[in-house]
């Protein structure tokens, strides 16, 4: 009996020894240093689509500036499709569309710069963008060189009109030729989710979108959403999920519906990449946009993407742990009537017999002390959303 059970130990000890060799190898990072926390930014396309210029985006940038945003993390500012013309110059360089850039994307850059902010441009794992720009294939360690040249720091690079490659296959190559460019690029992978990029991109790239496009409206958010939520084991510091853009500030949600928005990114760990119009920005979008402590939840230092951990039906529990044994708490109410939700906190790893300091984050200065669960209105496609803090 005795060797039997040391026959079991050591079977659970191989395979505990297994599940890390696998856990390893999924979290295998990207080295080139970025992307430690969720990137924090904004993109032109949400809002601007092709209606891009020069003058838009250093708009943008000083409205990044002098609304604060800049000053509770978002840094990034990127240019998405329709920046260049629709040929290559002589020798095959990328080149800024002359009517709507005409100071080149370098200038564009080094006022982004001057501002203390980052800069993003996009690319395309395809003979051409999604808009029929040159896209970068077949000319990725060019395209990297230039990006180097200019200034980039953040590269958006898509998945249309491909040569019917895997995404495997083509991704790693821009990965290498950044790599090779000698500038540290954030490399933002685009291609919707189609091979699962969840279970191998986390050493080609530093996010990678885990779904198609999100649209401006509930419905597309929250499926959004719950297809995300299926890959959570795969991020890490390092290499995230992108559920996509974010769509506040651009009218499609109500206040309710834009704070739930902005919550479920930022317990996924989610890329927090504004999508709207900022120089325009409305005071109750701007504020979601800012609470500082669902943006420290997002940019914990332990990486831990939150998830789903109960309900099935319109009211369900999302958490997960946060760096120095706290942990994130979201109760979403789906329906279309106010409901009392119930979180246990046994559904979070937290031990019955202890005792936990709740913080809402949403309605500060909200604190108390709970033991094994707590209850919360919630309103209509609304959240409730705590840090816990063992006591």
């Amino acid at each position: 009996m005795a060797a039997k059970n040391y026959l079991v130990l050591l079977v659970l000890l191989l395979t505990d020894l297994v599940r890390s060799s696998d856990s390893f190898e999924r979290h295998r990072l990207l080295e080139n240093g970025l992307g430690r926390t969720p990137p924090m930014g904004w993109n032109s396309w949400n809002y601007f689509h092709c209606g891009i210029n020069e003058e838009i985006i250093r708009a943008t940038a000083d409205a990044i500036v002098s609304t604060g945003l800049r000053d509770v993390g978002y840094e990034y500012v990127n240019i998405d499709d329709c920046w260049a013309e629709l040929s290559r110059d002589n020798e095959g360089n990328l080149q800024a569309r002359n009517s709507t850039f005409p100071s080149g994307i370098k200038a564009l850059a080094d006022y982004v710069h001057s501002k203390n902010l980052k800069f993003g441009i996009y690319s395309d794992a395809g003979y051409l963008t999604c808009q029929e720009q040159p896209g970068s294939l077949n000319h990725e360690d060019q395209d990297a060189k230039t990006f180097a040249a200019w200034g980039v720091d953040y590269l958006k690079y898509d998945n249309c009109h491909t040569d019917g490659s895997s995404p495997r296959i083509r991704y790693p190559i821009m990965r290498d030729a950044l790599s090779a460019a000698g500038r540290p690029i954030f490399f933002s992978m685009c291609e919707w989710g189609q091979e699962d990029p969840a279970t191998w991109a986390s050493s080609v790239g530093n996010s990678w979108r885990t779904t198609g496009d999100i649209q401006n409206k509930w419905e597309s958010m929250i499926s959004i959403a719950d297809k995300n939520n299926a890959w959570a084991e795969h991020a890490a510091p390092g290499g995230w999920n992108d559920p996509d853009m974010l769509e506040i500030g651009n009218g499609g949600m109500s206040f309710q519906e834009s704070r739930t928005h902005f919550s479920l990114w930022a317990l996924m760990k989610a890329p927090l990449i504004i999508g709207c119009d900022v120089r325009n920005i409305a005071a109750q979008d701007l504020a979601i946009l800012m609470n500082k402590e669902v943006i420290q939840i997002n940019q914990d230092a332990l990486g831990v993407q939150g998830r789903k951990v109960a309900g099935d039906g319109e009211q369900e529990v999302w958490g997960g742990p946060l760096s120095n044994g706290r942990f994130a708490l979201l109760m979403l109410n789906r329906g279309s009537d106010p409901a009392d939700i119930t979180a246990e906190f046994a559904a979070l790893g937290i031990p019955s017999n202890v005792s936990v300091m709740i913080r809402d984050v949403w309605k500060l200065p909200g604190t108390g002390t709970y033991n094994s669960s707590i209850t919360s209105r919630v309103e209509s496609h609304d959240v409730a959303m705590y840090i816990l803090t063992p006591v």
